[in-house]
């Protein structure tokens, strides 16, 4: 532990924060009086001992998160190194296995820090690495679940996984050139896909626990809550803010209508009325304009990914389900379902209940926005009217699936207007199989919500006065 406290010491200095040599040893003193039976403890320890400044508090804690994390234990599935690995199968003996085995010690020099790790299966040396990779990322940006792919790409490209890769890569060419058997070159090469593909999923574990930290820490006020954390009281107060973002979205449709009602020109009755003094000057009459009662059709994802977000959303369209006159909803994952009913007649907590609980789609599907829009589209397209207001709900995230933009171009065309409510920061929007770039050429407006306080900003976006 001394050595870790040591290293760790070091990794704060190359971070920007000044740690002395006596301040180092300060800490070594301090740890051995208080253990490491308590990790807050032992955390207050190291803040008090190393850190100085204020602005150096945030560095500190994330590199602890990460550093004390038994990261090594990430890893654990690497137990092996390559030329164990090659001994064991058995394979490669003699005159073959000692190439192998001279070749590897040629080219190791050459090669980078993740690799050297890999090609020795040295846990605590991957763990060292992708700890200081780590440090370079700002996880206080990570806003949600959904943002743990981008973050451990940007993981994987700190610790140096690119270089890593080429360097095995050229490992296995090299030893194919050499002689190496076409059975000894298959060894190799499995040997660095699997390890590639552990230290890949190792990644994004890490990534999705920290993010589930930082998630679970976001508690300071009701409206950032995500909506699972909510106390009863918080959830009355949720309900409140949604249930007035409902009626202003209502009036605003409502006065919107109003004021374009007068209709055409009544061209006898204008005529009859300008007769007695000849029509000059000449008072127009207009035909008066029907009142239009507005329709809502909303389109939820309830995917795993936006689980949570869909919950709030769901809630958002029971209660425009209460205030107006024809409302249908939809759920969807990558088949469409129509929850209208469940939303009339049964209470708040069980209509969206039944909604997410996979009994109007099926929830064991990746989500496939292409196939959902143009289901929906195949068979209601003949209900959306000019009075209609779509809203989609969801990331836009298709797993790479065909898009279909036609069928979101034709609810364009059909509907009124065509509003996508997404539950990621805009800065996501394009990255890996996000289509929200696409998608939002084709709506009225797009904007994102991915907590209370952010819904109850959309109405002036949603229907603007």
């Amino acid at each position: 532990m001394d050595a870790r406290i040591v290293e760790f010491a070091e990794v704060l200095r190359q971070n920007g924060v000044r740690v002395s040599t006596s301040e180092v040893q300060d800490a070594l003193r301090a740890s051995a009086v208080v253990g490491l039976k308590e990790r807050a403890v032992f955390r207050a320890v190291l803040r008090t001992t190393l850190v100085k400044r204020e602005l150096d508090v945030d560095v500190f804690n994330r590199a602890f998160d990460f550093y004390f994390s038994g990261a090594a234990k990430t890893f654990e599935a690497l137990d092996k190194s390559l030329a164990k690995q090659i001994e064991e199968e058995g394979y490669l003996q003699g005159d073959e296995l000692k190439m192998v085995l001279y070749q590897m010690n040629l080219l190791f020099p050459e090669m980078s820090p993740l690799a050297k790790a890999i090609v020795e299966g040295d846990r605590a040396r991957m763990a060292q690495i992708f700890r200081a990779a780590m440090l370079q990322l700002d996880l206080s940006r990570m806003e949600s679940g959904l943002q743990a792919g981008f973050f451990s790409r940007r993981l994987l490209a700190g610790a140096g996984m690119e270089r890593a890769r080429s360097d095995l890569k050229s490992l296995e060419a090299e030893l194919a050139a050499r002689g190496l058997s076409a059975d000894g070159v298959e060894i190799v090469s499995r040997y660095v896909a699997d390890a590639m593909r552990k230290i890949e999923e190792a990644a994004r574990q890490e990534v999705k626990r920290q993010a589930e930290a930082r998630i679970r820490r976001r508690t300071d006020s009701v409206t950032e809550k995500p909506l699972h954390l909510l106390t009863q009281a918080e959830v009355d107060q949720m309900q409140s803010a949604v249930r007035t973002l409902a009626e202003k979205l209502k009036s605003r449709l409502i006065r919107k209508q109003r004021s374009h009602r007068r209709g055409a020109l009544h061209v006898r009755r204008t005529l009859r009325r300008n007769l007695p003094w000849g029509g000059v000057p000449m008072v127009p009459l207009f035909r008066s304009r029907r009142p239009e009662r507005p329709e809502v059709v909303v389109l939820c994802d309830v995917s795993d990914s936006v689980r949570n977000a869909a919950r709030m959303m769901l809630l958002f369209t029971y209660t425009l389900q209460e205030l107006f006159v024809r409302v249908r909803s939809f759920v969807f994952v990558s088949d469409v379902g129509e929850v209208t009913q469940y939303f009339k007649d049964l209470d708040v907590d069980q209509a969206i209940d039944m909604a997410t609980a996979g009994k109007a789609v099926s929830l064991s599907a990746n989500s496939n926005y292409g196939r959902a829009l143009a289901e929906f589209v195949r068979d209601h397209l003949g209900s959306i009217t000019r009075r209609t207001t779509v809203m989609i709900i969801g990331d836009g995230r298709n797993n790479y699936n065909p898009n279909n933009v036609w069928a979101l171009k034709d609810l364009q065309r059909k509907a009124k207007r065509v509003l996508w409510i997404c539950p990621e920061d805009r800065g996501n929007w394009g990255i890996g199989d996000s289509e929200m770039l696409t998608y939002e050429k084709h709506c009225y407006q797009a904007v994102v919500v991915n907590s209370v306080n952010d819904l109850a900003r959309i109405a002036d976006q949603l229907v603007p006065a």
